[in-house]
C-alpha cells in the first residue's frame, strides 16, 4: 500500500450538532477547517487534527439505531498538558486527553476492540502495510493504532450510524490500494466511485467488519485521478 500522506482521518456520525462541535472545538481545542455536504441531508464538519481530519458528520434525519464499532476510544496528545483526563462527547463517545509522549502517543491513537489479536494485527502489518512497533501497536507517521484484547464488535452493515464508525487512509492510487487490501484480507464495503476529477474513493471493511476509507484525493498524491 502506497500512502499519499501517513496518519488516518476518524468519522464519526451524530444528530447532535452543536453540542457536538462546542465539545470538539473548545474541549479538545480541535481548528476548525470546513463544512462540506455529503448529500442526504448530512454536512461533514472537518476539524484538523495533527495533520490528520477528525470529520463529524451530522445528520438532519435520525441516524438508525446500530451496535457500536469496534473503534472504542480516541487518545489526543495536547501540547502543555500534563494530566490525562478521560472525557465523552455529548454523544458518549470516549475521548482521552494525553500529555505529549504519554504512554508512546506523541499526536493521537485510536484505540480498537477486537477477540482476534492475531487476525488484527495480520490485518494491518500485511493487509494495509503499517509499522508494528509493538504487540497490538501500529504506527503511520505518528499516529498510532492500539488493539485492545476484547469482545468482537456486532457486525453493522450501515456506517452511517451514531459513534466513531470508520477512519480513512489517504493513498496514491486507490484502485491499488483497494484491490491489495482484498488480497490481503479485507472485503469490500462499499466499491470505489468518483467524486469529479478530484477524489476517487471507497470502504473496505477489516476482519471484524470495521469500515476503512481508502481515499485517492488529487490534492494529496499531486497526479490526476487515472481514467
Amino acid at each position: 500500500m502506497k500512502y499519499a500522506r501517513v496518519g488516518f482521518d476518524i468519522g464519526l456520525f451524530s444528530n447532535t450538532r452543536d453540542e457536538q462541535l462546542d465539545f470538539w472545538q473548545q474541549v479538545v481545542g480541535l481548528p476548525y477547517d470546513h463544512m462540506g455536504k455529503l448529500g442526504g441531508g448530512m454536512q461533514q464538519h472537518r476539524h484538523h487534527l495533527h495533520g490528520a481530519i477528525l470529520k463529524m458528520n451530522h445528520a438532519r434525519q435520525p441516524l438508525p439505531t446500530a451496535p457500536a464499532s469496534g473503534y472504542r476510544e480516541l487518545i489526543v496528545a495536547q501540547p502543555g498538558r500534563t494530566t490525562l483526563a478521560s472525557l465523552s462527547d455529548p454523544d458518549g463517545n470516549r475521548v482521552v486527553l494525553v500529555p505529549p509522549d504519554h504512554d508512546g502517543v506523541a499526536t493521537v491513537a485510536l484505540v480498537q476492540e477486537t477477540a482476534d489479536m492475531a487476525a488484527m494485527t495480520r490485518f494491518y502489518r500485511d493487509g494495509l502495510g503499517l509499522e508494528e512497533v509493538a504487540p497490538g501497536r501500529f504506527r503511520t507517521g505518528q499516529a498510532l493504532i492500539v488493539l485492545r484484547q476484547g469482545t468482537a464488535p456486532e457486525r453493522c452493515d450501515d456506517w452511517r450510524a451514531p459513534g466513531y464508525r470508520y477512519i480513512t487512509f489517504q493513498v496514491d492510487d486507490a484502485r491499488t490500494g483497494f484491490a491489495e487490501a482484498l488480497a490481503n484480507g479485507a472485503e469490500t464495503g462499499a466499491p470505489l466511485r468518483d467524486m469529479g476529477d478530484l477524489v476517487r474513493f471507497g470502504f473496505i471493511r477489516d476482519p471484524d467488519g470495521n469500515w476503512i476509507e481508502i481515499s485517492e484525493r488529487t490534492t494529496f498524491t499531486g497526479h490526476p485521478l487515472a481514467a
